[in-house]
């Protein structure tokens, strides 16, 4: 396999970096995989430092480093980018592994090779010597992969000075912070308050995101470090906010400005509180998109109001131009628009040092010029109190109110529910919710502006019909406006129904929701809006709100039973419950610590009676409950993407124990069951391909089985898929033909060679004449279409021979043999030949 170039360390002071990458999209391969990749699938970055933006993947990096000097060399090797949060050095020489290091954002802080923010590696090396570098790197967030190799002397030589720099920029920043606390004490104005909170919100965000508080704070507690990341943007972006607003005093010279900082500051403040329940990568994206909307808005600002005549507007101008160009290029590189250079890293820090300056000279203008406008300042400031308290009621009542149908929102709902289970708590009470399905389809076809008029009708008809029922329960607000029907969401409503009142007769309810079912004429045109209707009862399904709210969306996906127009919450039905969720769990754990196991059930070839092949079968024993049966995981695992990381970890056990298999059954082949899920991952095939080679096997010992229904599922792409499979070798093999509802004319145009005939189609063939004429017919069928015909699941030998006259292949059962583990399969297999051999003599 081919190395890349390796780095040459001379007498010259500067060491020129470069490396290779590998993308590994699954983020599953170990240092074994990787050190075997051949050349081709490496990648060269010429100036050692690449921006690969937001991903999931895992990313490899190799170089080699030789020294050509005469001395035995300390070497650092730096990724100057402190946000990655899981990055593995492994260090080769001579072809054995020396060393192996790992770090990252997302692993406590100490231990460390070096005491310092970024990913450090130390080395040594001897004249001559030569030492080949894997680093794997992951990361939530941005991936930035600097390269950096260091003499030890010059790194720390570096790092003092820039830790210099950074003294005293934080030195700088703190003073600032400090000045104008003092000035608030003094004045009592929540303008110097606001400002030295937004500059304090920027000390704390650079040194959370340059590593900083993580090194010094809290150095075991990596997901503080990344929650308090996350927090720090939309606390200084919101008291930004509030600085903007008191220092260009929107709500006096632009009110329209006034009530988009407005808006921007509620969003900030929903952000800082939903932060922390945020996965990083969610969050990181949303906070960086959100800087550059925040900055950008702000730096608009300034402008707006320089165009009234305002002197505050130019100073604000020209701190904020700065600031934001800073924040773009940060922005650019976290997001991989820019590449990694000293003006994208440090933009943001440089910016916002200027911004400080420049405001603060600003601030002392003001607090000079206030002096003389005291008057008129504290009628202003009288003005702004009056407009705020305005503002302040207009974003409470908007804060509880849908903005199209003006209807009460989810919060208030949950507040009046929660409030009347707490006074009356031994009443039976029920939450129906009504969702308008066909919502987005109108939205697409007729326009917004149609869409939103439907929904004020919608909404006037539930009200309307609400007034008409007394068992649906109803409150006033503040204002005296009596509320019954409540806006959840944009397509869905809910009201809650007082079951006690209604005692059994729901008659009424049910004759409401059919009118609501009924078309709605616009400009000529029957609208039908399909809704569905769903409902949860107190105390059965929910003592909370938030709880039946819930659950009455599950109860939609029940079928309406009697004359019920809504569908009733099932936990049966109920495929989102804790239990399934905690089962999925402790499937992946188990996955991880390798506590599933196959079993193998063996294929016969019934024209020469040889076991061809063994099937893989999945078996789990959990720790608490015992045998899992498959029938209820592997359905599961399909819904929530499980599957994928199932089949990954069948295919590396199957093909190790045929790789086992071959040294005394080298004609065998194995069986995997694929999913519709699998079909659509892109790393199926990357999968196959490296346990085909770690375990030196050829594709066509790895026959696939997909069932008809899952290829039906999304007829294009599996049909693309399954020929791709095809032509690289591997067979492919139709799973429990006749059980589910396959187009013929789309069958045929599968790469298949094998059908397997479901259980359902040939367990009664013996005892009935139908049976036995429709399971002739499919084996005719089949093999005049070239097929390989599989009867499964054969429990008795009539069945067997029957099969056996109709012209199948292969058969498979338990009248063969029940599933084994691997041990007890080679036992069988030696048996079971064994007693031919001794059959034919």
């Amino acid at each position: 396999m081919a190395q890349p170039e390796p780095i040459e360390i001379t007498p010259a002071s500067s060491i020129p970096a470069h490396f290779q990458f590998w993308e590994d999209a699954a983020g599953d391969a170990s240092i074994d995989q990787v050190v075997t990749l051949p050349a081709e699938r490496w990648t060269l970055v010429p100036n050692g430092s690449a921006t690969f933006g937001l991903t999931e993947s895992a990313y490899w990096l190799r170089f080699e480093v030789r020294n050509q000097t005469q001395l035995n060399l300390n070497l650092i090797a730096e990724l100057g980018y402190s946000q990655l949060d899981d990055v593995v050095f492994y260090v080769y020489a001579g072809g054995a592994q020396v060393k192996e290091l790992k770090t990252g954002d997302g692993r406590p802080f100490y231990p460390r090779d070096v005491d310092h923010p970024s990913m450090l590696l130390r080395a040594s090396l001897a004249p001559e010597e030569l030492k080949t570098f894997y680093v794997r790197v992951a990361t939530a967030g941005s991936m930035i992969v600097p390269l950096r190799i260091w003499r030890e002397q010059t790194f720390f030589e570096t790092a003092a000075y820039e830790l210099k720099l950074h003294f005293f920029y934080y030195g700088c920043i703190l003073v600032i912070v400090l000045i104008n606390l003092a000035v608030y004490l003094s004045l009592r104005e929540k303008l110097y308050l606001y400002y030295a909170l937004a500059i304090f919100g920027y000390l704390l965000f650079f040194a959370s995101i340059k590593g900083f508080s993580f090194q010094h704070l809290y150095p075991q507690l990596p997901e503080l470090h990344a929650k308090a990341l996350l927090v720090s943007i939309p606390g200084l972006a919101l008291f930004s906010l509030l600085f903007c607003r008191e220092f260009l005093n929107t709500r006096v010279h632009s009110p329209r400005l006034d009530k988009v900082l407005l808006g921007m500051m509620v969003f900030e403040m929903l952000f800082l509180f939903s932060a922390p329940l945020l996965d990083y990568h969610t969050g990181i994206q949303a906070a960086s998109f959100s800087a550059l909307l925040f900055f950008s808005l702000l730096l608009v600002a300034g402008p707006v109001v320089w165009m009234e005549g305002i002197r505050a507007g130019a100073f604000f101008t020209l701190a904020w131009t700065p600031l934001t160009i800073g924040v773009l290029a940060t922005s650019g590189r976290a997001l991989g628009f820019f590449p990694e250079n000293f003006f994208t890293e440090y933009g943001m820090q440089i910016g916002s040092g200027l911004e400080a300056l420049i405001l603060t000279v600003a601030l002392a203008d003001r607090l000079y010029r206030e002096r003389e406008d005291k008057i008129i300042a504290q009628a202003a400031s009288l003005r702004e109190a009056q407009s705020r308290n305005a503002a302040q009621n207009l974003l409470t009542d908007a804060l509880a109110h849908d903005p199209v149908t003006g209807l009460p929102n989810r919060n208030r709902f949950e507040w009046m529910v929660d409030q009347q289970l707490r006074q009356a708590p031994h009443r039976r009470y029920m939450v129906g919710v009504a969702r308008i399905t066909r919502l987005d389809e109108i939205n697409r076809t007729l326009g917004l502006t149609r869409s939103e008029w439907i929904m004020k009708r919608v909404a006037a008809q539930m009200v309307e019909l609400a007034v008409g029922l007394p068992i649906v329960q109803a409150i006033r607000d503040h204002q005296g406006r009596e509320e019954r029907v409540y806006h959840l969401s944009s397509d869905c409503f809910c009201l809650l129904i007082d079951v006690d009142k209604a005692g059994n007769d729901f008659s009424a309810l049910n004759s409401a929701l059919r009118q609501l079912a009924e078309p709605l004429w616009l400009d000529h045109l029957a609208i039908e809006l399909n809704p569905r209707f769903g409902a949860a009862c107190y105390p059965e399904h929910g003592r909370s709100a938030a709880e039946m709210i819930r659950n009455a969306h599950v109860g939609m996906e029940v079928t309406p039973r009697g004359s019920n127009e809504a569908g009733i919450y099932s936990q049966r039905h109920d495929i989102y419950s804790e239990s399934r969720l905690t089962l999925m769990a402790d499937l992946r754990e188990a996955l991880q610590q390798n506590q599933t196991m196959l079993y193998y059930q063996p294929k016969q070839d019934l024209k020469t009676g040889h076991i061809v092949g063994v099937e893989a079968l999945i078996r789990w024993h959990h720790q608490e409950r015992g045998w899992v049966n498959p029938v209820d995981f592997i359905p599961l695992a399909e819904e929530t993407g499980v599957i994928i990381q199932l089949t990954q970890w069948v295919i590396g056990q199957a093909t190790n124990d045929l790789a086992h298999l071959h040294k005394d059954y080298p004609e065998l082949s194995v069986a995997i069951n694929i999913s519709a899920r699998d079909l659509e991952s892109t790393g199926l095939h990357s999968t196959l391909e490296l346990a085909l080679q770690h375990n030196g096997l050829q594709a066509c010992s790895v026959t696939l089985e997909i069932t008809e229904t899952a290829a039906m599922l999304d007829p294009v792409r599996s049909l693309h898929a399954l020929n791709v499979l095809a032509e690289l070798g591997y067979p492919i093999s139709i799973d429990d033909f006749g059980s589910g509802y396959s187009s013929l004319s789309y069958l045929k145009q599968l790469p298949a060679f094998e059908l397997k005939l479901d259980r359902s189609l040939i367990h009664d063939i013996c005892v009935s004449e139908s049976a036995a004429v429709i399971v002739s017919t499919t084996i005719q069928m089949a093999c005049s279409l070239g097929y390989r015909v599989v009867g499964e699941g054969i429990e008795d030998a009539e069945t067997a021979r029957r099969l056996q006259q109709e012209g199948c292949d292969t058969l498979q059962g338990y009248w063969l043999c029940k599933p084994k583990p691997i041990a007890e399969l080679k036992q069988w297999l030696q048996v079971f030949n064994a007693s031919r051999v001794t059959a034919v003599k």
